[in-house]
């Protein structure tokens, strides 16, 4: 009898194994359909920007100080200030004084300093002539003095023959070396100072 169930299961054994050999290949199950992709709400609307503040106004910066501006010289160089080995002013020489330099003065809020320098020809012995340069830049000072400039401000200096500005050869007629050299009896006025 034990044969007998032991026969029975390989029976069932062969059937089962014959029968899957024979039962037809089911097909592969389908795959299930992708799920639809999800749509992703609208992004919400930006948010209006606010509105931009106005810019504030530039604060004005304080100018900077201007430079002062720089001090201007007056240089006064005359023939017509004196005669021949003379150191008295001309009403000539007075009348140009008051045009070219005092008026100018008045143009000038800080006068740092006025020099005045005088001038000879070449005739005559140096210390002659040193001591007539002198005289004139003297003249000129005591005549810007009396209409009323600063006495302290001023500085005389007298420079003799030394700084000719016109050379004339030796003539026979002395009127005609007079005349010549006539540039050179001169007083230059130098006036330095700060504009109004």
């Amino acid at each position: 009898m034990r044969t007998r169930t032991l026969a029975a299961a390989v029976s069932i054994v062969a059937l089962v194994v014959a029968g899957c050999a024979t039962e037809p290949e089911k097909p592969a199950p389908k795959p299930a359909p992708a799920a639809p992709a999800p749509v992703a709400p609208p992004a919400p609307a930006p948010a209006p920007a606010p509105a931009a503040a106005p810019a504030p106004a530039p604060v004005a910066k304080p100018e900077a100080p201007k430079p002062p501006p720089a001090p201007k010289p007056i240089n006064l160089t005359s023939t017509e200030l004196f005669e021949f080995d003379k150191a008295t002013l001309t009403p000539d020489a007075r009348s140009k004084l008051d045009s070219e330099v005092i008026a100018k003065l008045k143009d000038l809020r800080d006068i740092k300093y006025i020099i005045v320098n005088g001038h000879a020809d070449r005739l005559g012995s140096p210390q002659y002539n040193q001591a007539l340069s002198e005289k004139r830049a003297e003249a000129v000072r005591a005549y810007l003095v009396s209409r009323g400039v600063d006495a302290s401000a001023i500085e005389t200096l007298g420079f003799g023959k030394t700084l000719p500005v016109k050379s004339c050869p030796d003539q026979k007629d002395r009127k005609s070396l007079i005349e010549c050299l006539a540039p050179n009896r001169r007083v230059v006025v130098e006036v330095q100072g700060m504009p109004r």
